[in-house]
């Protein structure tokens, strides 16, 4: 069997590191990895696949120096656009977890459930699409292709890890009444209606984002899609209401089954005896947990869905493995360096 040299691009943060567990646990036939990061971060030391690995200063005359045939980007969306071409050029399949790509009609944007096949046309850089998106869709792709969607409505609750090292410890010093050094306001016992930066429209960027991914994965630019994006005092896992309206009539145990049938999916729906889910369940899991389905009988074909999942795993890190775990499968990982 072949095997791969594998760059992690952004190792030691917070979804670097995920990165690293995710791929502890899967496995892929790789022969060799290399971690990069900031030049700070550059000699430190990584235990990682029972080996010691010392951290590379992110450059091209690094990048230049070593094989790689696949490279998985978190390192910010100016990092990305600087050093993703590079590695690009040389032939390298990037798959990069940063907004700098996802516009880019020239780019697939992927959650292996809904559309693996895009891989397929790659130019050597595949976008890994938002967290609140990737676990809506997994969901909402089986639904659409039993139903066809006509008009989603997105309200999210979503944990302060979507913000990074410094969102994280804004809830966590916000217990003990520090300042915030991320959000605008205290996130501790609060809940703020502004994820990235607003844009002239109202909407914030992380609405817009949903908005446009959600059309782009499901390629369906005619769906009428619209968000509220919420960060809440939670650390992992982001909460998601999505009501949903159908061309095709449709019944709750009809989209009870679709969903129980569905890669990645996960259904927790018995209310009767509180089965629902939540962050606290989802943390650590690379599944996506479905509950609350029910009809909205304020249109003729519309359901609600509750969607919940660890937004650093399925929203970042397992998802991005699992697009390189499909490159492999479909033959998309070019072999140019023939180890």
């Amino acid at each position: 069997m072949k095997k791969y040299n594998v760059a992690v691009v952004g190792a030691t943060g917070m979804v670097g590191r995920k990165f690293l567990e995710v791929l502890t646990e899967r496995k892929l036939p790789v022969e060799n990895y290399y971690l990069f990061a900031s030049a700070k971060s550059a000699g430190s030391k990584i235990d990682f696949m029972g080996k010691e690995h010392t951290v590379i200063e992110l450059s091209e005359e690094n990048i230049n120096k070593y094989d790689i045939d696949i490279a998985l980007f978190s390192a910010g969306g100016d990092v990305s656009k600087q050093f993703a071409p590079i590695f690009a050029k040389k032939g390298t399949l990037v798959i990069d977890n940063s907004n700098a790509w996802r516009r880019d009609p020239s780019v697939p944007l992927v959650v292996p459930e809904c559309n693996a096949e895009d891989i397929k046309w790659h130019k050597n850089i595949i976008a890994n699409p938002n967290c609140s998106t990737i676990q809506a869709v997994v969901p909402l792709k089986a639904l659409n292709d039993a139903f066809k969607i006509k008009r989603i409505i997105y309200s999210t609750y979503q944990a302060v890890s979507g913000a990074g090292v410094k969102g994280f410890n804004d809830l966590k010093g916000g217990i003990c009444g520090d300042k915030p050094q991320k959000f605008p306001y205290p996130i501790f016992g609060n809940c703020l209606p502004h994820i990235d930066i607003f844009l002239d429209n109202g909407y914030t960027r992380e609405e817009d984002k949903m908005i446009f991914e959600t059309k782009k994965i499901l390629n369906d630019w005619d769906l009428k899609v619209t968000a509220t994006c919420v960060r809440v005092p939670v650390y992992f896992g982001h909460s998601e209401s999505i009501n949903i309206e159908f061309e095709k009539p449709c019944t709750v145990e009809e989209v009870r089954k679709v969903l129980e049938n569905t890669e990645g999916v996960v259904v927790q729906d018995d209310v009767k005896n509180n089965v629902y889910p939540m962050p606290i369940f989802a943390e650590n899991k690379n599944e996506v947990f479905v509950g609350r389905i029910r009809k909205d009988d304020t249109v003729e074909s519309g359901i609600n869905i509750w969607v919940v999942a660890d937004n650093i795993r399925k929203g970042a890190a397992t998802n991005a493995v699992q697009i390189a775990e499909k490159a492999i499968e479909l033959g998309a990982v070019k072999d140019q360096y023939n180890n």
